[in-house]
């Protein structure tokens, strides 16, 4: 029983530590809101949408995805648009200090929190194509109970992930009251959402 437990957290635990759009996007959300329960609905949302593509890689449909070029091509299309959107975005979004950041968290309401998780982690075909294509094969060793074990490891370790790396951008953000280390870490996110749209259309037209 603790080796597919072990084996699932420590896989699932190696594909969500990169700096990918979704953890920037967490981050970037405990960084802005005024307190740590207005980030919960991102947190909550990114965790649930792990959850599933999890589940669906470990039942197998994560096969029928893969195997198909059509659906490739479509994630891989409407995730570089989202992703170009959302760099842009991003990349022109000022707070300057603790009561603008107050303000702007604000306008960003519950939905459009929720949509914006919600898109991050489903409409990034890298990462499903990682998430699923990695732990689906992985699990196909496991049976049973075992394989239940395993499923539930990978799903702990995004949950544990994403209330984690929310505590520390809120963190942070209390440490920088001017609102700087925001400004530039949301150049930097702009600049990786930007690269793995590039990436992406690189994958694409290379195969």
């Amino acid at each position: 029983m603790l080796e597919p437990f072990f084996h699932g957290f420590i896989l699932a635990l190696g594909l969500i530590l990169p700096l990918g759009v979704q953890n920037v996007f967490v981050f970037n959300q405990g960084v802005l809101q005024p307190r740590f329960v207005h980030a919960l609905p991102v947190i909550i949302t990114a965790s649930i949408c792990d959850t599933l593509l999890i589940l669906v890689s470990v039942l197998g449909v994560s096969f029928v995805i893969l195997g198909s070029f059509w659906i490739k091509i479509i994630l891989i299309g409407a995730g570089c648009i989202f992703l170009i959107y959302m760099g842009w975005t991003t990349w022109n979004s000022k707070p300057s200090n603790e009561s603008e950041r107050e303000v702007s968290a604000n306008k960003f309401s519950l939905k459009k929190q929720v949509w914006f998780a919600a898109s991050v982690s489903l409409l990034n075909p890298h990462a499903i194509m990682d998430t699923v294509g990695v732990i689906g094969t992985s699990s196909l060793r496991y049976q049973g109970e075992d394989k239940v074990i395993f499923a539930f490891a990978s799903i702990l370790v995004s949950w544990i992930w994403f209330f984690g790396l929310s505590l520390i951008g809120r963190i942070s953000g209390k440490l920088d009251e001017s609102g700087n280390f925001m400004l530039i870490l949301n150049k930097i996110s702009a600049l990786v959402m930007w690269g793995a749209a590039v990436y992406l259309l690189f994958t694409l037209f290379s195969k």
